[in-house]
């Protein structure tokens, strides 16, 4: 029987030169302990080039695939060209509304992912009307999701996984400021995963939320952002007789 797919989640690590070898220890066990590690955006603290670097250091010992989003704090100091090359170079595959095939015990992984956006949760999510500014701002949102449902609609594996830096969920923003709400994800990041179906969602930015919520249709999320964890990384299984959700057809 082939044993389940081990994924080591965590978001939100705001690496910088002075935490860097910190980092570096605590998710160097993941090379013994999963079989992919999913990393789910801030993964710098202001997007600067000397952060990059540390972060290239943390993440070269690993030995298992790497898959990756964006956060916001990836995006403050205008480098995001310079942090993706970094990024690539030391064998992390980067998901901008795309996504990446991981092969595991003959079993295939797909991963898809974005950075997402804001915009609110259900009746009180924001809608393209009025201004541009409104217009453009939860255009972003409405992009990456597109991105993601396109993805997502077009993958053939045996697991799927989304993953989001933004939450697409309430459920785990508990612990939050209610008036940040809007402004920590969106459920226009949602539909993608109810439409198409998938067995783990994963997400990061809400530090003061909590770890696990799902869909409304039954899809596990999970906030990984390391002050939610409070370790390195947390390990997810996937199992053929998980809680799971199939395509839909």
């Amino acid at each position: 029987m082939t044993r389940p797919i081990r994924l080591a989640l965590v978001a939100d690590l705001h690496c910088r030169p002075e935490t860097q070898q910190q980092l570096r220890e605590g998710l160097a066990p993941a090379n013994d302990e999963a079989d992919v590690l999913l990393l789910g955006g801030d993964l710098c603290n202001m997007g600067r080039a000397e952060e990059g670097r540390a972060l290239q250091e943390v993440l070269r010992p690993i030995r298992i695939p790497m898959v990756a989003v964006l956060g916001n704090h990836d995006y403050h100091s205008g480098l995001v060209g310079d942090l993706v090359a970094m990024l690539t170079d030391v064998g992390v595959h980067l998901l901008q509304g795309s996504a990446h095939v991981a092969r595991v015990n003959g079993e295939t992984v797909g991963i898809v992912g974005a950075k997402g956006f804001c915009g609110g949760y259900g009746t009180y999510c924001l809608t393209p009307f009025g201004e541009s500014g409104i217009k453009q701002f939860i255009g972003e949102t409405r992009h990456d999701a597109q991105a993601v449902n396109e993805a997502l609609g077009a993958l053939q594996t045996d697991y799927r996984v989304v993953m989001f830096h933004y939450a697409p969920i309430r459920d785990t923003l508990f612990g939050e400021p209610a008036e940040l709400y809007p402004f920590l994800g969106s459920s226009i990041l949602a539909e993608p995963v109810e439409q198409h179906g998938c067995d783990l969602v994963v997400h990061g930015h809400a530090h003061h939320g909590v770890e696990d919520g799902e869909t409304q249709a039954g899809i596990p999320v999970k906030n990984v952002a390391m002050p939610v964890i409070k370790r390195p990384y947390v390990l997810h299984s996937l199992e053929r007789n998980g809680k799971r959700r199939k395509r839909r057809r």
